[in-house]
């Protein structure tokens, strides 16, 4: 029944692209169908079993999603493992290995890209490739960690930090595990080596109590499939660059690009939210107790429902959304530039990698060049607005809350779809026509506040203000 629904609920009039895409992760060759019937049986038969056993049921039920979906094409996942398994073996855990690591499996996606990409949204081997890219080089970071002293770690990396030397038959278990393969979530060895002895579990000894908390995203997402499936068809990428929209008013092309913006994310909250479900149904999503006491699920949680539709902040949408491959990089891109001395630096780079990551396509460079500018602004405009007597004391009207609110919120989500028409588009041919017809709105406004906040500072906020704020 769940199968059928989902079926001809996804065969109602998406587009082709969008269509295509959740129908591989969540239809009939994806999470849906399959992941979580290999985690039920996982969860029953497999539970304490001999490791080895655990590693080759999820090396072979990755692999056959990835072969009924991209048939031969899968090879290039197991070249990559199988090369990374000679690196951690024949190079140890030095520097050489990190940086051989880094090249080849960078050079090697982007290769992917670079034949196969189109104009369009591809659906193709490098989907989940660079999911494994990343999964790879963190080990190798991981398994370098493992050489040092605890002392010298941070408690971050004393948690990844990998003693053992994998076999290779793990290595393909954790590389191909069938809950994280397709759209991830990321996770480290070391979190895969406590799932397969066990360990990632509530109750000492037992199976993990995480049917309901597996239920529960799965049934949000769901949620949030029915909802992009019902409004997708009616906000189209494709209308965005025709000549129709063009031919509307200025306004109207805003509004439709803040609910587009709105839209095209949940596809992409409908995967994480039903894959994380599988993670959690294993045990792999268990995160210990909090200081109530209660078991915490959201070891691979790439969402923060909540927050996500609740926050009027740039930033909060950041920290809401994708958050797993943030954390991904912030714990092996950005802390590992810390050398640099520069924290604005360390992160025009770690989005620099975000984005060429993602694709050759130059719209991914604009959309993180975008992003960058826009948190810039916006954490300059938050001070200012603290810092400041006049705004501080505006702001803490009650009765204009509301109002803030909410044109915090259109403010917010305009310039989070501004923000996503090259990231979707793709080709410049495309989202600069986009953007020409709202007059490259967002560029304009915020590289102004960029240069006016500081001279706006100045003005309103007091001397005695900023000297606290120096010391």
């Amino acid at each position: 029944m769940l199968k059928d629904t989902c079926t001809h609920t996804l065969e109602k009039g998406i587009s082709e692209d969008s269509n295509y895409y959740i129908r591989t992760v969540l239809g009939e060759k994806g999470t849906l169908h399959y992941s979580y019937p290999f985690a039920l049986f996982q969860r029953y038969f497999l539970f304490q079993k001999e490791l080895y056993l655990s590693h080759l049921y999820n090396t072979l039920t990755g692999v056959s999603l990835a072969y009924f979906n991209f048939g031969p094409q899968c090879c290039h996942s197991f070249v990559c493992v199988f090369i990374q398994f000679l690196i951690l073996r024949l190079m140890g855990r030095t520097v050489t290995a990190i940086a051989t690591t880094f090249t080849f499996q960078m050079v090697y996606l982007m290769a992917g890209y670079y034949f196969t990409a189109t104009e369009h949204y591809d659906i193709k081997w490098t989907m989940p490739h660079c999911v494994l890219t990343l999964k790879l080089i963190g080990l190798a970071l991981d398994y370098y960690d493992g050489r040092k002293e605890v002392e010298a770690l941070t408690p971050e990396q004393q948690r990844f930090a990998v003693r053992g030397v994998p076999t290779l038959v793990e290595v393909c278990g954790f590389s191909f595990f069938y809950g994280a393969f397709m759209v991830g979530p990321q996770f480290s060895m070391t979190q895969y080596q406590k799932l397969v002895k066990g360990e990632l579990t509530d109750v000492p000894g037992q199976r993990p109590n995480s049917f309901v908390p597996a239920l529960k995203r799965l049934v949000l997402g769901l949620f949030f499939l029915v909802v992009y499936t019902v409004l997708g068809p009616y906000i189209p990428d494709e209308y965005l660059v025709s000549d129709a929209f063009e031919e509307q008013t200025f306004w109207y092309r805003c509004l439709y690009i803040l609910i587009w913006g709105k839209v095209i994310l949940y596809k992409y909250v409908t995967c994480w939210l039903v894959t994380e479900g599988v993670c959690i149904l294993t045990g792999l999503g268990y995160n210990g107790k909090d200081e109530k006491g209660h078991s915490k699920w959201d070891a691979c949680a790439n969402m923060k429902i909540w927050l996500f539709e609740t926050t009027p902040f740039f930033t909060g949408t950041i920290a809401s959304f994708n958050t797993n491959t943030n954390a991904w990089v912030a714990r092996y891109i950005y802390k590992r530039l810390k050398f640099l001395g520069n924290k604005l630096l360390s992160q025009a780079i770690s989005l620099l990698f975000l984005a060429v990551w993602h694709g050759l396509h130059c719209g991914y460079l604009v959309c993180f060049q975008m992003e960058f500018l826009i948190v810039i602004v916006e954490r300059q405009a938050i001070s200012l607005v603290r810092d400041s007597p006049p705004l501080s004391k505006l702001s803490s009207i009650t009765v204009l809350r509301p109002l803030f609110y909410v044109l915090q919120q259109l403010n917010h989500w305009m310039f989070m779809g501004y923000s996503l028409v090259p990231f979707c588009l793709f080709t410049w041919e495309k989202w600069i026509k986009v953007y020409q017809s709202v007059y490259f709105l967002g560029h304009l406004l915020f590289f102004t506040l960029l240069f006016a906040l500081p001279f706006l500072r100045k003005a309103l906020v007091p001397r005695k203000e900023k000297l606290k704020k120096a010391e």
